[in-house]
């Protein structure tokens, strides 16, 4: 089930074996599964990106307040 959510603070994720990127500030949707949640956003040059981040991350920066979750 698809659900909204909105990137506050710092948040990356790492691509493969590469560096971490961040997800940009603002609405994102999250498509959350048994290991990990995936994040969909569109930047402000209407670039669309997508990356899994696994759920322990996850839920690491929904506690730091970074990801707000809305309800």
């Amino acid at each position: 089930m698809t659900q909204h959510a909105t990137i506050a603070g710092h948040v990356t994720y790492t691509p493969g074996d590469g560096a971490p990127l961040t997800i940009p500030k603002g609405p994102v949707e999250l498509e959350p599964s048994k290991d990990s949640t995936t994040l969909s956003w569109t930047a402000d040059n209407d670039a669309v990106g997508s990356a899994a981040i696994p759920k322990d991350q996850f839920n690491q920066y929904v506690r730091e307040g970074k990801i707000r979750i809305q309800n």
